[in-house]
């Protein structure tokens, strides 16, 4: 049992999409733009669900945000959000018969097995079970008394008797007028949300002893005008990043959707579903971009990929559309690593840890659990084994392609040297120099000859690089060893790839070396011919052939 914190409270918005509002429609910018945008400020709210109506009631949704502290409210960062709508949500929040309510957090009981639906994984999350109970105080007593005595028997008599019930979880008092609305702004309503696993007991005998006791009657006698009480199951948690390809697949491509706030695209039809955003790291504050797209159920396996250094996740571009053909089971994620864009403030120098740890932070902001498969190549590569040692529960299998498992004194100082380069010519260095360098560096002879076309796509890439952002993320490279920890990875199976012509040939060997340092059974290497540093740019087939089997 819990008092509330000072100022604690609830957004709680009911919502009926009006005839001719199409439900995809309306589900898919709610989870996509709206619920987002709100998860975004965990300063205000620490969680958004959402709920639909089981007792046959309009209106048939329910979402309920926690507010860290009601006065957040008023101000400017979340009333701003609010004004600054984009078109899509005016439009359609038109065609939504909406009512918001504040209410403040009283008291709240909780199982000693409970947990928060958004520490939970989807599937222990959905499905439970949301009884809104709301009373009117009767006008003969004073709102604030007749509100005491109410709380008084909640607390006290009912909600420890609710506790009894078969697969109850938590039950919370709010009371409304919030203290943000003012003692003017209506009655005083008291409103309990008991909340309960989805295999439950009510309407059970404990449930109907908690409704017959000598108390109950003398407070409905005394202190209550009116009852309201509402069932629902919880369906959607949101997180901060937008994820619904399911609503979004069932939308034709002129559904589609692009805002620079609050940074968000999606792709509708033939070409879809695909979701375009970002993430904002909660260590650093540093955004990420990503891309989610492919199979649309929210239940479908997802494949992750870790990208070069100085490439974007559009490297992946030439295998995504393999995979996608290939393997329309899964869902397929990409995103910018850290230094493709902007640095954090305080700038900071990257290391394998703060890389795997991104990672972490994007599956987090997903609501992935479990990755299928990550691969990784070049500092991606050395991503997706260190992800694999910090975070084993999280990963299925990897394929780590085109990287060492330690660097070198010499590989520093390369790296420093590069610097240099990119920063030359007041920062011009990077896209008059060294991408050009770079890309002859990486490809096998083959490409450089016959695949001019794939040679000018990756030193555009590279060249759009942020200077700053590749000064501190190359340092991830820098004195880095990997090889005692990969022993101890014993549950993720791995694989390793490499371009016959990387470094000259060099790195075959030095992968040869090591891939036998994984966990008990080592992991296999697999070469792809006629390819250099990032063979599935070269040779999207051949990288896919040399995979396909282990996915």
């Amino acid at each position: 049992m819990a008092a509330a914190k000072n100022g604690q409270g609830m957004l709680y918005v009911t919502m009926q999409p009006q005839e001719g509002l199409s439900l995809d429609q309306f589900h898919e910018w709610y989870n996509n733009e709206h619920g987002p945008t709100r998860l975004r400020l965990p300063q205000i709210f620490s969680n958004g669900l959402r709920y639909q109506a089981t007792d046959g009631q309009q209106p048939h949704f329910l979402a309920a945000y926690d507010v860290t502290d009601m006065a957040h409210l008023l101000t400017p960062t979340y009333l701003d959000l609010r004004a600054n709508r984009s078109s899509r949500e005016a439009e359609t929040i038109g065609q939504v018969k909406v009512d918001r309510f504040f209410f403040d957090l009283v008291w709240t009981q909780e199982a000693s097995s409970f947990k928060p639906a958004e520490q939970c994984t989807n599937a222990e999350a959905e499905g439970r079970v949301l009884v809104a109970v709301d009373v009117s105080l009767s006008l003969a007593n004073e709102p604030d008394a007749a509100a005491e005595k109410v709380i008084q028997w909640y607390e006290e008599e009912h909600i420890p008797m609710l506790s009894k019930i078969p697969g109850w979880l938590r039950s919370r008092v709010l009371r409304t007028p919030s203290s943000i609305e003012g003692s003017n702004a209506g009655e005083t309503k008291i409103i309990t949300l008991h909340e309960y696993a989805p295999q439950n007991g009510l309407g059970g005998p404990e449930h109907k002893a908690s409704m017959d006791t000598p108390w109950r009657t003398e407070v409905f006698d005394k202190y209550i005008t009116e009852k309201g009480r509402r069932t629902y199951s919880l369906f959607y948690v949101f997180g901060p990043a937008p994820r619904d390809l399911e609503h979004l697949s069932r939308l034709p491509a002129s559904k589609a959707f692009s805002a620079a706030a609050p940074r968000l695209t999606t792709t509708a039809g033939s070409e879809g579903p695909i979701i375009s955003s970002y993430i904002t790291t909660p260590h650093d504050g540093l955004t990420i971009p990503y891309q989610l797209e492919g199979n649309p159920s929210p239940t479908a396996p997802v494949i992750a990929f870790s990208n070069s250094l100085l490439t974007s996740l559009h490297m992946w571009d030439h295998l995504v559309k393999l995979l996608k053909q290939a393997r329309p089971d899964l869902r397929i994620l990409r995103y910018d690593t850290r230094g493709r864009h902007a640095i954090s403030s305080p700038p900071q120098p990257a290391t394998l840890d703060l890389l795997a740890d991104d990672l972490a932070s994007l599956l987090d902001a997903l609501r992935i659990d479990k990755l299928q498969t990550l691969v990784g190549v070049s500092m991606g590569g050395a991503t997706t084994l260190n992800f694999a040692i910090r975070h084993p529960s999280r990963l299925g299998k990897f394929v780590a392609c085109d990287f060492n498992a330690a660097s070198s004194e010499a590989n520093t100082q390369a790296w420093k040297d590069r610097i240099a380069v990119a920063e030359s010519d007041e920062g011009k260095g990077l896209k008059e120099k060294l991408a050009a360098v770079t890309v002859e560096r990486w490809f096998h002879p083959n490409t450089m000859e016959k695949k001019r076309e794939t040679v000018e796509w990756m030193t555009e890439m590279v060249a759009g690089n942020d200077v700053e952002g590749f000064r501190w993320s190359c340092q991830a490279l820098w004195g880095y060893d990997l090889r005692e920890k990969m022993k101890g990875v014993k549950e993720v199976e791995g694989l390793f790839v490499v371009g016959d012509g990387d470094g000259k040939g060099a790195l075959v060997k030095a992968m040869e070396g090591f891939r036998g340092l994984l966990g008990d059974k080592g992991g296999e290497l697999k070469v792809v011919k006629e390819a250099g540093h990032l063979p599935m740019c070269e040779s999207p087939e051949g990288f896919w052939e040399a995979v396909r089997d282990f996915i």
